[in-house]
């Protein structure tokens, strides 16, 4: 009798076209009312029929390999609700209920036992050792393989030690059952941690897995692209891809939405095939019609084929063709009326970024939509700001905005600063004029510049964002940069702020931060102008908060800082506090952001000293 590895092989080599696979398990899930919040794996034992449905639905779809509701059954994800003694039970019954529905279908299916990641970081990225993740890995595995599994999938990964360790344990407790490792990209085709396709595909074949694969990302286009990049390295290897139905969109009154359709994908089943790929299926946003239009494209695919797909070496890729990237998470929390809170953290002085990285773990926690780096604050030397707001994005998981100031850059430096950001992840930019050299560390340095902020904005917006730089050239794929630009709410010629705002609108500013506000009814009363002159606003305003921190402090912002302006009864209030001042500026802070939720689509905190505990706990305020 073969085992489960050479049944596998079996069928791949006796079919003259890809394997079919199923689509998504937790999108169909969500459209049946269950919340993103939900520990989708324990309806394996709250809700059987609704998961032995699905699993039918694929199966009477085509789909000839269905994956268990699995995914997140491992000790550490179930610990976030309360079942880590329920590892075994939860996965055992995934398999047996995949198991019930093939036997009821009188079809030839596989039952691929599913593991996710485990949801946590392994070091030297996490606090998470390699032998913990293993003996996690191995507890769930053992239980898929005890149950009947046919194989092992270890899905949607992203970091290549994670998957080692996952690879490693189903060798330890499964040696029988075969193993597919795939991977998931970002937009810009490679792992979270940086890993190009090519070195993914070296990995898992040093790995020892039985199949390679890539799966969720972004849509067919994007996977039929790194599946072509992962076979030039591996030209013999079987390849296993499942792309999400396009890059996902955040509706309005919350779901979650998917482009790709049905037929769409069915066309990509074709070119799939013919790029080299043994197993083919959908992810996120895909459903059984999704799969039944593989299905058709497939049975079409004359035999021949199977001497094209199952042996010819990948041919040169064209230049990848401009995918359109899904707004930013801010992009999308604004255009859905969100009140957004937007915290500020300055760069490290030196190269060790460990304290900022604490500080947005802080922020995040407490319920921070985006973190905003600033550029050397005050003209003093800092870190380079994309380079902390790429660290916060891979390592924290919350979205950036990334200060980018005209002040001290050239026209070349300004364009190749934007591709560098742009290629480390960053998307919202906020443009600024920048400090002046003469008040910093180096009065000295060069303090030149070729364009104003609104000359940079519309750069940005006209010309990156359209695939040319400044003369025109093309920069290969269009950039999508959502664009911030500064306002002041308490100018001493307001006349001139709201001109230069229009200007600023006109290049293309898709949202405005402005300066601390300690005056809620005159910053109000400035918008309300503006609206008479020019008609309502059309970006919306992330209103500047800054909590006080001692008497002085209020002194130094009154009376030296253009702009800002300290009522006498917020100046009193410091006064009398006295050392409970830092306490008092958080209280401050908290009655301003109530002021100005009612006209305002959020706020922009703006800790002093580095007192990122204080800010938070205006973050936490405002987000209850």
């Amino acid at each position: 009798m073969p085992t489960p590895r050479e049944r596998l092989f079996q069928l791949l080599e006796n079919a003259d076209k890809p394997i079919l696979l199923d689509g998504a398990m937790g999108t169909i899930l969500h459209e049946h009312g269950i919340g993103f919040d939900a520990c989708f794996d324990a309806l394996n034992l709250t809700n059987p029929a609704l998961i032995a449905d699905i699993h039918r639905r694929y199966i009477d779809a085509g789909a000839q390999i269905i994956l268990t509701n699995t995914f997140g059954a491992n000790r550490y994800r179930l610990a976030e609700h309360g079942l880590e003694d329920k590892v075994a039970e939860i996965n055992r019954a995934g398999v047996e209920l995949a198991r019930r529905v093939v036997l009821a279908s009188f079809k030839d299916v596989l039952v691929a036992g599913d593991v996710g990641p485990l949801g946590v970081r392994l070091a030297p990225f996490g606090r998470v050792q390699p032998e913990e993740a293993r003996a996690a890995f191995r507890e769930q595995i053992a239980a898929l393989a005890e149950a009947g599994a046919d194989l092992i999938v270890i899905e949607t990964m992203s970091d290549l030690y994670e998957v080692r360790e996952a690879v490693a344990a189903a060798r330890e407790v499964a040696p029988d059952l075969p193993v597919v490792a795939s991977l998931t990209f970002t937009r810009d085709d490679v792992t979270l941690l940086g890993d190009p396709p090519e070195k993914v595909a070296e990995a898992l074949l040093s790995y020892g897995v039985d199949v390679l694969g890539a799966n969720c990302s972004g849509g067919p286009a994007q996977l039929l692209r790194i599946l072509r990049r992962m076979r030039k390295v591996a030209p013999d290897a079987r390849f296993w891809i499942k792309p999400n139905a396009g890059w996902p969109e955040r509706l309005p009154d919350g779901r979650i939405a998917y482009p790709a359709g049905a037929e769409y994908f069915g066309e990509y089943a074709r070119f799939f095939a013919e790029g080299g790929a043994s197993l083919v299926g959908g992810c996120c946003g895909t459903r059984p019609e999704h799969i039944a239009a593989m299905h058709q494209n497939l049975a079409e695919l004359p035999p021949v084929l199977s001497l094209e797909w199952g042996l010819a070496q990948p041919q040169e890729e064209a230049a990848p063709e401009a995918v359109a990237e899904s707004p930013s998470q801010l992009a999308q929390k604004l255009g859905a009326g969100e009140f957004v809170v937007a915290v500020e953290v300055h760069p490290p002085r030196g190269f060790s970024a460990h304290k900022v990285l604490a500080a947005a773990r802080l922020l995040a926690d407490m319920g921070a939509d985006v973190l905003d780096v600033a550029d050397s604050p005050m003209a003093r030397m800092r870190m380079s700001p994309w380079a902390v707001c790429h660290l916060i994005q891979q390592e924290v998981g919350i979205e950036t905005t990334l200060h980018f100031p005209t002040r001290g850059r050239n026209l070349l430096r300004v364009q190749g600063d934007l591709l560098a950001a742009h290629a480390l992840g960053s998307r919202n930019v906020f443009v600024v004029m920048g400090d002046p050299t003469s008040i910093g560390d180096y009065p000295e340095a060069m303090d030149n510049y070729d364009l104003v902020p609104s000359g940079l904005i519309k750069l940005i917006k006209q010309k990156f964002n359209a695939g040319v730089d400044h003369a025109g050239s093309t920069i290969g794929q269009p950039t999508s940069f959502f664009v911030g630009c500064a306002l002041n709410l308490n100018p001493k010629n307001p006349a001139r702020e709201m001109k230069v705002l229009r200007r600023k609108i006109r290049a293309g500013a898709d949202f405005a931060l402005t300066q601390p506000v300690f005056d809620p009814e005159k910053a109000r009363r400035f918008l309300e102008d503006y609206e008479r002159e020019f008609g309502k606003l059309k970006i919306p305003v992330l209103v500047g908060v800054m909590p006080l921190y001692s008497r002085r402090h209020a002194a130094f912002l009154h009376n030296e800082v253009p702009g800002i302006e300290i009522p006498p009864e917020v100046m009193r209030r410091m006064e009398q506090a006295g050392d409970r001042a830092p306490q008092e500026g958080v209280r401050i802070a908290q009655e301003l952001v109530e002021a100005i939720r009612p006209w305002a689509q959020g706020i922009y905190v703006m800790p002093q000293f580095r007192r990122y505990e204080l800010a938070a706990e205006i973050v936490e305020a405002a987000k209850k």
